[in-house]
């Protein structure tokens, strides 16, 4: 059965870390109330604006005139699309006005690798708006924890994957009965309107009854409420909920597989060609397991991940 409810989408985030889940318990509601430091002030200070400031810049022989990337360059500012809720990878502190997180230093550090410096403006996407945003050159880049998918690549060019992550599973706090994927079967479980999370339930829960939210925190507080037993997005977004809240908890490993890339213009093959390049440079020195402590390390601790190849998956 597939019930769906009205509101608003939100964009957010999400995170491959095999062992993360127990490192994490809470959720997140978007008040911006009670949020624990952003990301970099967890950790040593400065920690964070040390790897942007610290961040290479590209050579001039990497930017041929008349390249998107020279556009850039000239204009001095990157406009990226993406969100600012998203907590560890894209989060708006209410006080300061800055956005920090692994996406958000990731777009400044690559302003920084075109211009000199992490100069960036954002403009706020949804799922259904980011193809259109690329398209129309709205914005030069989407970091937004963006699937890469073949048919999304059709309309856009994907750069990566930077990032890995798939489906999990929230639950209140108290909730000892469902702790992996079979456990879903019989259960009222909510999701994101606009993702692909409720086809993935029905192959491993064929009996869970599906309900429908456009927007993240409105899943959180079915859940909270006990309208769901369960809400099944991707890890990351979970992980960032509970971050934030301490009433719900992420269980198990995820049990499919998100591959994450940067959106590109699919009319501008070279700044696809740029950004890849740069994403193995800042993989390879090192500064990509830097961001990683510095951002999501803060909140779980441990090594970072290996990322993904650059163009391992269909669609990169």
């Amino acid at each position: 059965m597939l019930t769906i409810v009205s509101g608003r989408r939100s964009v957010a985030a999400m995170l491959p870390i095999a062992g993360l889940v127990a490192a994490l318990a809470g959720c997140g509601a978007d008040s911006a109330k009670g949020l624990p430091p952003a990301p970099g002030a967890a950790g040593p200070p400065g920690d964070y604006q040390r790897v942007i400031d610290s961040a290479p810049v590209a050579p001039a022989s990497a930017i041929p005139s008349g390249s998107l990337m020279a556009k850039i360059k000239s204009r001095g500012t990157l406009i990226v699309g993406g969100t600012d809720t998203a907590a560890l990878f894209s989060l708006k502190d209410p006080v300061s006005g800055k956005t920090t997180g692994f996406d958000a230093a990731l777009s400044a550090m690559l302003a920084k690798y075109i211009t000199g410096k992490p100069n960036t403006k954002l403009v706020q996407v949804t799922v259904n708006t980011r193809e259109a945003l690329l398209q129309n050159g709205t914005v030069d880049a989407v970091f937004a924890t963006y699937t890469i998918t073949p048919e999304r690549a059709k309309k856009i060019a994907f750069a990566g994957p930077y990032y890995s992550s798939g489906e999990a599973i929230l639950v209140k706090k108290g909730n000892t009965r469902i702790t992996r994927p079979a456990d879903l079967n019989g259960r009222t479980v909510c999701t994101e309107s606009s993702s692909v999370a409720a086809d993935d339930v029905k192959k491993v829960a064929p009996s869970a009854k599906i309900i429908l939210f456009e927007q993240n925190s409105q899943c959180v507080q079915a859940v909270e409420d006990g309208r769901a037993d369960a809400y099944v997005l991707d890890q990351a977004i979970l992980l960032g909920d509970a971050y934030r809240d301490p009433k719900v908890k992420v269980v198990g490993q995820p049990f499919t597989s998100e591959p994450y890339g940067i959106g590109l213009p699919k009319a501008s093959p070279e700044m696809k060609s740029f950004v890849d390049d740069w994403l193995k440079l800042i993989q390879s020195n090192g500064t990509w397991a830097k961001l990683w402590h510095a951002t999501i390390g803060t909140a779980v601790g441990g090594n970072p991940p290996a990322p993904p190849a650059i163009g391992s998956v269909a669609g990169s």
